[in-house]
């Protein structure tokens, strides 16, 4: 292995930072209060989703000085955004009062036909149906769907600290694994579906059925633990929004469904994001306020790990690659938890004469990790972006989230290795 240069010494040392940071952000808001005067700096850095963002310009400060401009736009315009873009467009898209009302209305028509009280049936159809949705809608599209679904019914009313940690923690582990039934949902899995020829059968003979049965296991063990406090997920909203027309329903979901085939395709899918805005505005009254904010800040966190990821492969390739099928599955697993998991798999696509054992087993160790922390899964600051206000301090805990996944993570490592 060659000499890491100046750049990747101090794009690991800025990574490393970065996960830190967030993991402090509570820190910081702790300053906002104790120092007013600078309170608007704090703020800004005790929001998660400005994390890797905020580090990654420190990152092309570093570069503009030490390598020059022309290297420093180079190195920016060789990441791939679209990712980040896509997240930003699904989000929009997916977090709208119509599609919200057909998701609603599609897990209340199945909750009336599972042998269970309804608020328990509806917790246990957004923890399971909708990850697996995931397989189809994509991964990004479920996480909006599941948590602003969660936000409006069973976090309406108070609950156990507990319960919203428990549930966080199975919604990320779900989700993460719950895309594995088609080879183009899950961030990581695309990766690498295309250079291994992996198609929707291969998916779901490897990983597809044993992902479907983690997923209902945890939302059924957490639908179980926590069945006293789900009661009022039946109860309809108080302030429940008028139903909007089947047609307005019909153009959204085609915008949905659009959006996602032309996931690879920047200049169509945003495209297709901007027609919807146009359309979202002319008919306004069957709008709740689109979640652009939320989607921004997760769009801007997901481009600032592609800035500062693409200076790992220094360290992580030969780290992974060291290891035999069975040490890459575990390997892959913890490593997820500070680095996204695509980016895992990525590398793992560059590399030449991989065994196939090898292959499924550091793409399933990768989707395993997905729910440990916020930037272990590109989904899961979209999640965390909706509920955060739910929790306290508006702030979700790592430590809690932490938690919270490792049993349903858990339980993702027994489906992989023993089924």
């Amino acid at each position: 292995m060659n000499a890491p240069t100046l750049i990747q010494i101090i794009g690991a040392t800025l990574f490393g930072l970065a996960v830190l940071h967030t993991f402090s952000t509570k820190y910081f808001e702790r300053l906002a209060h104790t120092q007013p005067r600078h309170a608007g700096i704090w703020h800004l850095l005790g929001e998660v989703e400005v994390v890797f963002g905020f580090w990654a310009m420190v990152l092309m400060l570093f570069m503009f000085g030490i390598s020059g401009k022309p290297e420093a736009i180079s190195y920016l315009e060789s990441r791939n955004f679209t990712e980040p873009m896509f997240v930003f467009a699904i989000m929009v898209v997916a977090g709208t009062r119509p599609i919200l009302q057909l998701a609603g209305s599609a897990v209340r028509f199945i909750a009336r036909y599972l042998p269970l009280p309804q608020g328990m049936a509806l917790y246990f159809l957004v923890m399971a149906f909708v990850p697996l949705l995931g397989s189809f809608i994509t991964e990004p599209a479920a996480m909006t769907l599941a948590a602003l679904m969660l936000r409006d019914t069973l976090f309406s009313r108070e609950v156990s600290t507990k319960l919203k940690y428990a549930t966080l923690g199975v919604l990320f582990v779900n989700i993460s694994i719950g895309g594995t039934l088609t080879p183009f949902a899950a961030p990581p899995v695309l990766m690498v579906a295309a250079k291994w020829n992996w198609d929707i059968w291969f998916m779901i003979a490897n990983f597809g059925w044993k992902a479907a049965i983690a997923v209902l296991f945890n939302a059924g063990s957490a639908m179980l633990l926590f069945r006293r406090e789900l009661g009022h997920m039946a109860a309809k909203p108080k302030d429940q929004a008028a139903a909007v027309p089947a047609a307005v329903i019909l153009i959204h979901l085609a915008f949905l469904i659009l959006v996602v085939v032309f996931a690879h395709h920047p200049p169509v899918f945003m495209g297709l994001l901007l027609f919807f805005l146009g359309f979202a505005t002319a008919y306004q009254r069957h709008q709740n306020p689109l979640i652009l904010r939320e989607a921004l800040l997760v769009a801007f966190f997901l481009a600032g790990l592609v800035v500062l990821g693409g200076l790992q492969q220094w360290w992580l390739e030969p780290l992974l690659m060291g290891m035999d099928a069975n040490a890459v599955f575990f390997g892959a697993t913890a490593l997820t938890a500070i680095t996204d998991n695509a980016a895992l798999t990525y590398l793992g696509s560059l590399v030449e004469g991989l065994s196939l054992d090898f292959k499924t087993a550091l793409v399933a160790g990768a989707v395993t990790g997905g729910g440990l922390t916020l930037i272990a899964n590109a989904p899961n600051p979209a999640g965390a972006a909706i509920l955060k206000e739910k929790f306290s301090h508006n702030a979700i805990q790592p430590l809690g989230l932490l938690i919270g996944a490792l049993p349903p993570t858990l339980v993702a490592v027994l489906a992989f290795r023993l089924l």
